[in-house]
Order: structure tokens, then sequence, then C-alpha cells
């Protein structure tokens, strides 16, 4: 199943990295009816138009039950299921769909039966409703009947008084032209009667047939024990939040930005955050310059990077070389300034926690970027863990990548590339695959990329937006899925988006 290109990054981290950015100081959607009130009688109307108001007050709640037990899908919000919101085949018939997932512990094993129960006492309760309503006006409609009667003989007799108005007293003869006044109005009252009778008849009859949907409905669903579609319902969550996990990894496809949050420091320097802490955790570390250092400044949050509001510094054991660093599961790993010595700091104790030399690694600008720096060792993590790009002079100054472990830095595995190290602008990792720029000035994009899944590479064509001009820092964050950037003294942001191929049980 191929799911299409998602963009996390820009509906949750980077949307709120934006948002944040913008309040920091710089150096339950609700539906509302409204059902209006019928204004009350004037004075002299007759007591049917009173009633054809009641009339109408009952039947606008019986319009909005039959436009939701019509329309059920009205009432379901996105977040109380899966729900998929696109889907379309590719060439090989494969499906590709997006996935909503609902938010945790929102599936009430019998949310459903209750939501059914609930619409079908409504339905019992406006039957009742219409029910009382149809008594009432079978009463006024008999009522009616007779008054019409009395109007005809009335007008009649209001014509022949008016053609012989000489014999008649002008007091009588007003009294009985009011009472004609008043009585006209009760016409068309009539004729409206007799087609919210007819009205009447066709809603009991529906409310009949949504009644017994409803009660099948129900029964059918009393079939099943609670218990075994609680635990379907369960199985289904599992195996979709499994499937979602695997999102986690992809192929990068684009890169879009950058968001600016910050101008400080001098040209070159690095900043981050770490991959591996809790989403409440933003604390920021901050290394200006790339030699001659040793002082990392920390600050609790992105609004206080922005302000410059620092909440500790660490002043390092050894200066550092370059600006590839990173931070991993608490801890700082650097390259020592003079060597092809890793170290790894911890923020916790203050203290370094062990160092160790990649063997053959060339350092001290013998196989740095294209910028220079002493960025001769690229630190970095992704998804899949801990990683040192470098060069070596058996690989005849060609890029090798190792994968270290974050306790002891062992190498755990390495692959050479063809790619030569100074030819690189910069390079980071993502799932596994090292992503390299072919420049650190304007117009640079991503121009090669080795997967060390299948040990091969492939030339791209992704470009991205090098505002100013001179990159001496590019990183991959995997919680945040963005790319933290160094660009000639300003801290910025990109977006990632990545395509996601997820193999099901029909794929093998």
């Amino acid at each position: 199943m191929d799911v299409p290109p998602s963009s996390p990054g820009s509906h949750g981290f980077y949307q709120s990295l934006v948002d944040e950015v913008a309040r920091a100081p710089r150096a339950e959607t609700h539906v509302k009816i409204v059902v209006p009130v019928a204004e009350e009688a004037e004075e002299g109307n007759s007591v049917a138009a009173g009633r054809m108001w009641s009339l109408s007050v009952v039947l606008n709640p019986l319009l909005f039950l039959l436009l939701f037990g019509y329309c059920p899908s009205v009432t379901i919000r996105p977040k109380e299921g899966w729900q998929v919101y696109s889907s379309a085949q590719d060439a090989d018939g494969r499906c590709i769909c997006t996935v909503v997932a609902p938010e945790q512990n929102l599936c009430s094993r019998d949310a459903k039966g209750r939501q059914l129960r609930q619409l079908l006492e409504k339905v019992q309760n406006m039957s009742q409703s219409i029910e009382v309503l149809n008594l009432r006006t079978q009463r006024d409609f008999q009522y009616i009947m007779r008054m019409e009667s009395q109007i005809k003989g009335l007008r009649s007799k209001f014509r022949q008084i008016e053609s012989d108005r000489k014999t008649l007293v002008n007091k009588n003869f007003q009294e009985l032209k009011g009472k004609m006044e008043s009585l006209q109005p009760l016409i068309p009252v009539l004729e409206q009667y007799k087609t919210d009778a007819k009205l009447i008849s066709l809603f009991k009859e529906e409310i009949r047939n949504l009644s017994g949907v409803l009660m099948g409905i129900q029964e059918e669903m009393g079939a099943y024990d609670y218990e075994e579609l609680q635990q379907r319902v369960l199985n289904l969550e599992n195996r979709l939040r499994n499937c979602m996990n695997k999102l986690t990894c992809g192929k990068l496809m684009k890169i879009t930005g950058p968001l600016t949050v910050k101008t400080s420091g001098t040209r070159f320097g690095a900043w981050m955050t770490d991959p591996q802490a809790s989403p409440k955790n933003n604390r920021v570390w901050y290394m200006d310059s790339y030699t001659n250092n040793k002082i990392v400044k920390e600050y609790k949050s992105i609004a206080d990077f922005v302000a410059g509001v620092e909440s500790r510094t660490y002043n390092l054991p050894f200066k550092w070389a370059g600006t590839n660093h990173v931070v991993y599961n608490g801890s700082l790993y650097y390259n020592k300034m003079q060597s092809n010595i890793v170290v790894r700091y911890s923020f916790e104790t203050g203290r370094v926690v062990t160092q160790r030399a990649l063997e053959s690694a060339g350092f001290h600008n013998v196989y740095p970027y294209t910028w220079g720096g002493f960025s001769d060792i690229d630190l970095m993590a992704d998804e899949l863990g801990l990683w040192a790009v470098y060069a070596t002079n058996q690989n005849a100054g060609n890029i090798v990548i190792s994968q270290l472990n974050p306790d002891t830095l062992q190498i755990l595995n390495t692959w050479n590339t063809e790619y030569s190290k100074r030819n690189a602008g910069e390079s980071f990792m993502i799932c596994g695959t090292l992503y390299i720029t072919n420049s650190h000035l304007t117009g640079a994009k991503v121009y090669y990329a080795y997967s060390t899944k299948t040990s091969t590479y492939e030339y791209t064509d992704i470009p991205f937006h090098n505002q100013y001009f001179h990159m001496s820092m590019l990183d991959y964050n995997a919680r945040d899925r963005a790319l933290y950037g160094w660009n000639n003294g300003h801290q910025v942001l990109f977006n990632v988006t990545l395509f996601h191929i997820i193999k099901t049980e029909d794929d093998s």
C-alpha cells in the first residue's frame, strides 16, 4: 500500500514553531443553531392563529430530527473514529489512502448502541408529541369547519344588510361589520389546517418507518457480545496504530522554507534540540563558531531562545571542531578539536561520559565540506540512531557512513560511498539514507542520496532555498520532522516532505 507524501511538520511542529516565533518577544469550535421565536399574536388575532404558531414550534424539532436521522454522518466528528479522507488507486491497482486516526481512549465499547438508543427515544417521544398534536389539530379542525358555515352565513347576511342600509341603525351595522372582520382571517387558517393535517399524517408514517429501521439496527447490534466487539475494535486500533508507526520513515521528496527563527552569532555555528526528548521538553542548545570555543548555551524553549533568555551555560572540557554536533538522548556528541575523537558529554552530570577515535577518519580540514571550517567529521541522528559521516584515505577521500552505539561510541556498521567529501556542501540522515547537498552556497540542492538499507545510491534533484547564501550547518531532527540550519549567522528551520511506502500482506 503506497501512502501519499505526508508532511507532519507542516501541520505540527513546523507550524507551531511559526506561531511560537511570532508570539515570542524579540532581543471547541461550536455550532450554534438559532431557532427564531415567533412574535406573540397581535391583539385581535384568533385563537386558531395562535395554535398554528404552536404547531410550527413542534414541527421544527421534528424536521431537525429527520434531518439527522437520515444523515447520521452529520453527527459523527472525525475524531470519533478512523477516517479515510481521500482514496485512489495507482497504476498497479494498489490502494492509496490517507487515514486520520482518532484520539486515544475516545472509543467507548457501547457508544454506537447508546447513540442509537438515544435516537430511538427521541423518535418515540416525538411520535407521542405528534399524536397529541394530531388530536388537537382534529379538534380545532372540527371547530373551524363549524365556523366556516357561520362565516358563509354572515357573509350572505352582510351582503343583504349592505344592500338595504337604510332599514338598519348605523350602530348595529358597525357591530356586524366588526364581527365579520374578526372572522375573516379564519378562512386562510382553515386551508392551512387542511394542509397541516396531511403533513402530520406523512410525518407519522415516516417516523414509523424510521423507528422500524432503528429497532432493526439495535437488534442486530444486540446479536454481538459487547466484550467481543470491544476486543475487535481494540485489535483494529492496534493494527492501524502499528501501520501508522511505520510512517515515521520515508523518502525525502521536498524541502520547504526556511523559517528564520533568529539572527545571532558569527557566520558559522550550530543549534539543535534533542530528537529523543519528550514532546514537552523543547530545550535548545546553541554553539557559536566552529573552533576555539567550548561554551554551550541552553534555553528552555524556542521562545526563550528567540528572546535570548538563557537557562544554563555549559563549559565543555574540550574545545570542538566544526559545526556538525548533535544532541541525542540527553547527551552532546561532538568532534574534539584537532583530532578524530568523538566526545559524548552528558548535560545531566556535566561531564564527559565517553570518548572514542574514529579510526582512519580525516580531521582538521583534511576532508571537510566545501566551506571548510574543520567540518571533517559530521555527527547526526535520525529515526534509526546515531551516525558519523567522514572520509578516509582508504576510501580515496570519499564519504564513509558509520552507525555508532550511542552509549559506547563503538562502530556498529560502516558503508563506503563514492561521493567526494570535499565536493559536498552539507549532508543529513533521514531513515538511514544520507542526503548530500551539492553546495553550501546559493542555488544549492540535494543532489545525491545513499541508502544504508540497500547499500545503493541515486542522484536526486531536490532544491531548497539558501536564503542567506552560506550554509554551515544542516541537520535533520526526527522528532520535529524538520531540518535545522545555520545560514550565514541566521538560525533557520526547513520543513521536509517524506513519501511513505508500506508493504501489506497483499503486496507479499
